[in-house]
């Protein structure tokens, strides 16, 4: 199963695909962008993708903001939930732990609840120690540790996310695959694949997130393709459940392959983003049902919000972001 290519899938086939713990559960999830503020300046980031200027919302807003979207969840049937946050820098947020605490306080009314954070991991060991006393009581957490070869020591780094492993958390490192600098981050990412811990390529996008860049050669390409296949105590970690239209099975480890085929245009699919799921986006405050999504936004973490009561067909053009690909939905 770790051979498993995933250039034999026939995306061009495919009818209906999800992460599979959302097409198997009633889980809800949350992708929340605290802020835009970051205290790394990385060359190839997107032009929203950070700021110089503190941006967070106030805390106890985000804790209100918080039973506003269980109760509209379990309104629709769902009361298993995933929180994933992110920036900017997420651990800059100085009620970061404050809600991880909410979280953990209403853990014994859900039937199940995961966190997720992405992370620079530029915070000391520490912070870290205080913020595996929250994850450490959740179903399951897990981070995406984002490396930056312009601004992080790869060996610290790589340290302080084994730290984490061995106390309970999941990780997944997370390296941009900017062209001209391929062959370096690849080396790169063998050596914390070498460490034993998971890796994802992660195409470069436009400065506007819109579409990948051009400029890498076929043999890179096929790296993105099928290189790094991520496990779990060596065994194969497959999280994207597919069909094709003879009803066969495929799967694949991580949505962000997706990109790297070209496989993320669904307009006119119906998909359950919006009902099940939502992303709230900083510095505007807008709460969507997906990243890349052109509808009108549901609401503003200010004023309030309201779910889709159902699927609805997608109308965006390309989802650039895995978080939007992974979601439920199915070829109309």
């Amino acid at each position: 199963m770790i051979d498993y290519d995933f250039t034999k899938i026939p995306f061009d086939r495919i009818v209906k695909l999800g992460q599979i713990s959302m097409l198997d559960t009633d889980l809800f999830t949350v992708s929340w962008l605290l802020g835009r503020y970051c205290n790394f300046k990385c060359s190839y980031c997107w032009a929203h993708g950070r700021s110089d200027k503190k941006d967070h919302r106030p805390t106890e807003l985000c804790l209100k903001t918080i039973d506003r979207i269980k109760e509209q969840a379990r309104a629709n049937g769902y009361n298993s939930f995933h929180f994933s946050l992110s920036g900017g820098e997420p651990t800059l947020h100085p009620g970061y732990l404050d809600i991880l605490d909410k979280l953990v306080f209403d853990l014994n009314n859900t039937t199940y609840t995961s966190i997720h954070m992405t992370t620079n991991m530029s915070k000391h060991l520490e912070w870290f120690k205080e913020y595996l006393k929250r994850a450490n009581q959740f179903d399951r957490a897990s981070i995406t540790a984002s490396y930056h070869r312009e601004f992080s020591d790869k060996k610290l780094f790589a340290n302080k996310i084994l730290f984490l492993k061995d106390n309970g958390i999941y990780p997944t490192v997370n390296i941009v695959m900017v062209p001209e600098n391929f062959n370096e981050l690849y080396q790169t990412a063998r050596y914390f694949h070498d460490r034993g811990l998971n890796v994802t390529l992660k195409p470069q996008s436009d400065s506007h997130a819109n579409f990948i860049v051009g400029g890498y050669t076929d043999e890179q390409l096929e790296i993105l393709h099928n290189g790094m296949k991520q496990t779990l105590d060596d065994t194969p970690l497959m999280r994207v459940r597919m069909k094709d239209d003879e009803g066969k099975i495929w799967y694949i480890d991580q949505a962000e392959r997706f990109n790297a085929f070209n496989f993320n245009k669904f307009k006119g699919w119906k998909c359950e983003s919006g009902c099940r799921s939502i992303i709230i986006r900083e510095p505007c405050g807008r709460i969507k049902r997906s990243y890349s999504c052109h509808d009108e936004p549901l609401g503003n973490i200010e004023t309030g919000f309201k779910l889709f009561d159902g699927p609805k067909e997608c109308i965006t053009p390309t989802c650039v972001s895995s978080a939007d690909s992974k979601i439920p939905k199915t070829r109309t």
